[in-house]
């Protein structure tokens, strides 16, 4: 038999058994042993299986008795058996254990995959080649082609448990019933497959609010971005003309929206705009303006528009001076032959600044608006989402998807139907923000 199928054979069995018995590569083989024992050593010693074999457990039930693996796979799939808070089952822990240990398992999976593939390599090379490799030639051959993903290892492990775990966890939720008439650990939180979504598109109550919050959603991104971009480039190319004096001063007074933290302003502003009591309520009807108060955060429409010009008042500083910084690098040589030819202001501005501009701000500009997607701040520190929609589930007026999901959690504990739109927030988020980085020739440069 050729001695790639006997290495392949040996190490599907004993990790690295091909390597040693086959390739004479004895510390290679036995690194690849070790990972086969700890891999067995966690699940042996942190259950009872040893105990079982022993014929010291009588009923053995792998939700008790089980090692890391089983059991975290057991809670995973079963959610728990037994509810109650001193000796039942809490139904979220057995999920988070059961996507930590798969995590853990597709890691070792991956482990023994290599390991095959080595071992067959490694007999191949001995059939073809007749060449025995050592441990420390592979080792350094290695290390020469795949360095950087060697480096790079620790990070993505630790960004996959830190990052992914949170994100998976809320992805399974969103196919329980996990909400306040099943929470652990006094209640037991089962599967519910895809009931959750069909209840949010077929039940009225449900689709009419998604309908609605997403499509102001929308709207508040598209208009919370270009607001802010476009008036920033505006007070850019006024401060960058020659014609304006003191510039320094000017520009740091604009700067002073974007040093504030924006939960002060946002809080100092829900005072200000107070329908009741607010001060500039009454400014307007002292100086005339109105003769009674404007209700700036508790009609519908009015609120959509103060959510929009309270965020432009904070975000277009942000823009302005990077657009300045981007005005100040180019190329002075395009305005003077620009001149040369006769183009006025307007001209030279559509075809070398705002081309140039954009260009330089596409991907920002892309960033900016997932960014405001999910903008919570800036909506639920003003207006708590409000004004309150009887029409609405759980949801006012001003509610983008990421406060509506933030109320959803935190105020009512639907956290089954509140993760079902964090999935579709991210789809959509996702998908818009590829689409146009694809589409950005910024990125396309990168």
């Amino acid at each position: 038999m050729a001695k790639r199928k006997v290495s392949f054979l040996i190490s599907v069995f004993i990790w690295g058994g091909g390597q040693f018995l086959i390739g004479k590569q004895k510390m290679k083989g036995f690194l690849f042993f070790c990972m086969e024992l700890i891999f067995l050593s966690i699940e042996f010693f942190s259950g009872y299986w040893l105990d079982y074999l022993a014929g010291n457990i009588v009923h053995f039930r792998i939700g008790i008795y089980g090692g890391f693996f089983t059991r975290g796979l057991w809670g995973l799939f079963t959610l728990g058996d037994k509810a109650g808070a001193r000796y039942g089952d809490h139904s979220t822990m057995l999920m988070i254990e059961g996507i930590i240990s798969i995590m853990v398992l597709a890691l070792f999976v991956l482990l023994y995959i290599w390991n095959l593939r080595d071992a067959y390599q490694t007999g191949k090379d001995i059939d073809s080649k007749g060449v025995y490799t050592t441990s420390g030639e592979y080792l350094k051959h290695t290390l020469s082609k795949s360095f950087p993903y060697i480096v790079l290892t620790p990070v993505i492990i630790l960004v996959a448990f830190m990052v992914l775990m949170p994100i998976l966890f809320s992805f399974l939720t969103a196919f329980t019933n996990y909400n306040k008439n099943h929470l652990p650990p006094a209640s037991l939180v089962d599967w519910v497959g895809l009931k959750n979504f069909v209840k949010l598109f077929k039940v009225p109550i449900w689709s009419g609010t998604f309908f609605s919050v997403l499509i102001w959603t929308v709207i508040w991104s598209l208009l919370a971005t270009f607001t802010t971009y476009f008036f920033g480039m505006f007070q850019a190319v006024l401060l960058n003309s020659k014609h304006v004096k003191v510039k320094s001063l000017y520009r740091s007074i604009m700067i002073l929206p974007w040093a504030i933290p924006q939960m002060i302003s946002l809080l100092v502003f829900k005072n200000l705009l107070n329908g009741q009591f607010g001060p500039l309520g009454q400014f307007l009807i002292d100086i005339g303006v109105t003769n009674k108060r404007i209700p700036f955060l508790t009609d519908p429409m009015i609120a959509k528009v103060t959510v929009v010009l309270v965020n432009l008042w904070m975000g277009f500083p942000m823009f302005m001076i990077m657009i300045q910084g981007i005005l100040s690098n180019i190329d002075k040589s395009l305005y003077e032959a620009a001149q040369i030819d006769g183009g006025g202001d307007l001209q030279v501005f559509q075809k070398i600044t705002l081309p140039l501009v954009f260009q330089a701000t596409g991907p920002l500009l892309v960033m900016n608006l997932a960014g405001n997607f999910n903008g919570f701040g800036s909506i639920y520190f003003l207006t708590e989402g409000g004004p309150v929609n009887p029409n609405y589930q759980l949801a006012g007026d001003t509610d983008i998807l990421i406060s509506w999901i933030y109320k959803l959690t935190l105020n009512n504990q639907i956290y089954d139907m509140a993760a079902v739109m964090c999935i579709i927030l991210f789809i959509l988020v996702g998908g818009v923000s590829f689409w146009n980085f694809k589409r950005s020739s910024a990125f396309k440069e990168v």
